[in-house]
Order: C-alpha cells, then structure tokens, then sequence
C-alpha cells in the first residue's frame, strides 16, 4: 500500500484556515501536485474551494445543536467524536485518494487540539493506514501587538505540538496586515517569528497594567515555553507565492513527503532549490518590507 500525504490544518477561529487551504490547494496545483481538500470542519459554510471529502455527508452541525439542543462549540465537539466512532468512512474515502495529496481543512476551536482526545485519535488512525500528515498550525499575526495575546499563541501552540503529536510547523497568518498595526508592535518581526529571548517578553507583559498583576504566572509560563523550545513561526501572507514556497517545504520535510511523494524528482530537485535558494536574511527582508 502506497503512503499518502498531507497536512491537517488547524487553528483558533479567524487564522484563515480556509482561506490557506484554498491558497495552498491552488498553488499545489500550479507547481504539478494532485491534491484533495477534505473538508472535516461542520460549520464550515464559507469554503472557497469545492472539497473532495466533506464531513457534512456524515454528520451536520446545526442539525446536532437542533436534535441535542448544543450550542455551537458543544456541538463541534460531538461531531468530532462522532467522526472518531465512524472514522471507517473517512478511511474508506481517502484511501480511493491514493495519487492526491490531502489538505484536511479543521475545526476552528482550540479545545479540540490541546486536550480533546478525537482529533488526535483521528490523526492517529489515519496514520495507522499510511497517511503521513504534517499539523499546520495557524495563528493571527494581529496577536503580536499584545505581548499578553503572544504569550497565549506561544502557549497554545505548544500544548497543541504535545496532544496531537505530530509533525508541526507554525505559521503565522496574514503579516501582509502587520503594517496596519506597526506602532503596537514592541520588537522587530523577527523576534515574534523565531521567538527569541522571552526575558523581553517578560518584561513588557511586567509594564502591561493588567498582565503585571500576574508576575509570576508570566514568569512561569515563559519559563514553559522556554523549556521546551518548541515553538517557531514561519511568516505567510497568501498572496505571496515565495511565502507559500517556504510553507510547502517545510511542511514536506516535516511529514517526508520530500522522500517519497509522487512529484517527479525533477519536479522535488527544482523546488527543493528554489527554496534553498531564498537565504534566510531574504526571507526576514521580504517579510520587513510589509512594514514599509
């Protein structure tokens, strides 16, 4: 049986998790790779992109919030579990996908990937039948204004890498909209997106009038974070091909489809140069000039 790969898509509501499938789907496409988008978000009604696979044939959101009187996050995770029960039929389907590879477009709520057992278990299977996915996580570049909102993205960014256990690469979403809120920002982009020396961190979180009533919470969660040394972002604004190119890559290097995807090895050689090509001072230079 031949490995099909791909990338589970997740992040808090508002990351642009749609809106980065329906990117990467086109740009996959325009450099030669056969790709399924599967749809397993039930209150997903503003798909830009017409998905492969789609939970709605399984189960629907408003119709378990009616029959069960759920509000909307309570229902979200009961289909969670119900796909998890029925994970037969998204096995069925995507393995009559064996030449594409999957974008599985999730959820938007954080529970469902820091401590809720479903996706994760989801994840699991599918690995058990030679699907090789990489987690993309998502989060909102406007988090960077608020040293208080960057240390929650830190935090649940790392508890997210140690539930589901996967291969993981972090993306912050939307730097194209970091120049509307420049004057927010304590440090350069490069900090936020290699997340450098946390003291600073600190120390801003110290001077906030509402964070500095929690020193020693900050102290230990940075401390956390730290410890780990876990968490780095990868810079995206999705009409920029280069920025989606250094996405792809590393997503492929995480989950090895570099080592054994259906792309022609010329096709792999060429990419493969293409972004070892874009040096790193490149890279941080084109996400600077954003803020110009």
């Amino acid at each position: 049986m031949s490995i099909i790969f791909g990338q589970l898509v997740i992040g808090p509501p508002g990351s642009g998790k749609t809106t980065y499938c329906n990117a990467m789907y086109k740009f996959l496409e325009k450099v030669g790779r056969k790709v399924a988008v599967i749809n397993i978000d039930p209150a997903n009604e503003n798909m830009g992109y017409k998905p492969t696979v789609d939970i709605s044939h399984l189960i629907k959101h408003d119709e378990v919030m009616t029959e069960y009187g759920l509000g909307p996050n309570g229902a979200l995770v009961y289909c969670m579990e119900f796909l998890e029960k029925n994970i037969d039929w998204l096995i069925a389907k995507i393995l009559n996908l064996k030449d594409y590879y999957l974008i599985f477009d999730c959820p938007g709520q954080v529970e469902l990937y820091t401590h809720h057992k479903s996706l994760a278990t989801i994840s699991e299977k599918l690995g058990q039948n030679l699907v090789r996915l990489c987690c993309v996580h998502l989060i909102d570049s406007h988090h960077c204004s608020d040293p208080g909102k960057y240390l929650s993205s830190l935090i649940v960014c790392t508890s997210t890498m140690l539930h589901m256990a996967l291969p993981h690469v972090n993306v912050m979403t939307k730097v194209d909209e970091m120049k509307k809120f420049s004057d927010k920002l304590a440090f350069n982009i490069n900090f936020y997106m290699e997340v450098l020396d946390l003291n600073y961190l600190l120390e801003k979180l110290d001077e906030d009038p509402f964070t500095s009533k929690y020193k020693k919470l900050n102290a230990a969660l940075v401390s956390l974070i730290e410890d780990y040394s876990l968490v780095t972002f990868l810079p995206l604004d999705v009409s920029n091909d280069a920025l989606l190119l250094q996405v792809k890559n590393a997503v492929d290097k995480a989950n090895g489809y570099i080592f054994g995807g259906n792309e022609p090895r010329d096709v792999q050689s060429l990419l493969a140069c293409a972004v070892g090509a874009i040096s790193e001072s490149e890279k941080m230079s084109s996400i600077d000039s954003y803020m110009d």
